[in-house]
């Protein structure tokens, strides 16, 4: 443990018992590798992993849907990680349709207004992108344009996650730019120690701190060390333009199985742009074949280098699995700053 910072050194002395938290954000597994904040623990305290990363839960169900699509003649367009996430036979880069990547909703919506073939927008993320998509949908797109809404919510994750027991989390470190949309209220029903954090290694030590410290008191509460960002309220605004447009529905995320009221779809007022009515389209539950033990590493039951395949057959230019395509992937993440413990 490094002498010259005092909040290491303050979690230091917190943790006078084996503890576990897990963070629920692919950026935040990014600082804590890039920093070697692992390093700086101590003994007896443990990061975990969870479903933090939006591509890396999108099962392959999802997937083959987007693939189906795209050999049926229509664009597809979806941000880049998302291309080399492997389906049940193949990716949506290995397919033999029209697939293109774009920074955002607003650039695929320009691709329709140019074009007479049906452009169907992958729609991925947290509530931090849900709004943005949601707001473009409230300017009356054109009518070739749709969306295969792949949205997840984090609360009905983590309910999962702790009446399952199978991490034995002693808290949860939150994500900040999540909560700085949806607030904090929906977060107090957890019976766990939980702080919210941003994505300096100050940050995330500080938040570690102050789990460490509940812990050690025996409360359970939500505790803000990202004000400069997040509110009680979150935004408001965006959370209104997002329930307009999408209501909550159970859906299945990679690793886990179907989590109750855990997606977004669209409601019954914007089925013009759901294109899986439009097109028929339905996801299929497509069982695990492979060695990858990205299922494990969501659940923040197994590491990275837990995974036979890790740095061998899984890298980042052939991965096998989710995690180590996405730039919020665990895996991804381990092997670009050579974690290997």
């Amino acid at each position: 443990m490094p002498s010259d910072n005092p909040i290491a050194r303050k979690l230091d002395e917190l943790c006078d018992r084996p503890m576990t938290f897990m963070h629920v954000c692919g950026t935040h597994e990014a600082a804590i590798a890039k920093n070697g904040i692992r390093s700086m623990l101590p003994a007896n305290l443990k990061i975990v992993m969870g479903p933090g990363c939006p591509v890396c839960i999108t099962p392959q169900g999802e997937i083959d849907a987007a693939i189906e699509l795209a050999e049926k003649g229509c664009i597809i367009a979806t941000y880049g990680d998302l291309l080399r996430v492997p389906g049940s036979a193949g990716t949506l880069e290995s397919c033999s349709g029209d697939v293109r990547i774009v920074q955002g909703v607003h650039k695929a919506v320009e691709i329709a207004q140019k074009t007479d073939t049906e452009v169907i927008f992958v729609s991925v993320g947290f509530e931090t992108t849900a709004p943005t998509v949601a707001a473009i949908l409230l300017t009356s797109p054109p009518k070739n344009f749709s969306i295969l809404s792949c949205h997840r919510i984090v609360p009905p994750a983590m309910q999962w996650l702790l009446s399952q027991g199978e991490a034995k989390l002693d808290g949860f470190l939150l994500p900040g730019h999540v909560l700085t949309v949806a607030g904090i209220n929906e977060y107090r029903k957890f019976p766990v120690p939980q702080v919210i954090a941003g994505f300096e290694a100050d940050d995330i030590l500080l938040g570690l701190c102050m789990l460490a410290a509940q812990v050690k008191e025996g409360v359970s509460r939500v505790e803000n060390a990202y004000p400069r960002a997040v509110m009680e309220e979150g935004n408001p605004k965006a959370l209104a333009i997002m329930n307009q447009v999408f209501e909550p529905c159970d859906v299945e995320w990679r690793g886990f199985p179907v989590i109750p009221e855990s997606g977004l779809r669209l409601k019954e007022a914007y089925a013009q742009y759901d294109a899986q009515k439009k097109f028929g389209i339905m996801y299929k539950k497509v069982t695990k074949n492979s060695a990858c033990i990205c299922d494990k590493v969501l659940r923040g039951i197994a590491e990275p280098s837990d995974c036979k395949l890790f740095n061998t057959a899984c890298t980042p230019r052939t991965p096998v699995g989710p995690c180590m395509v996405s730039h919020e992937g665990a895996c991804k993440i381990w092997a670009t700053y050579h974690v290997h413990r």
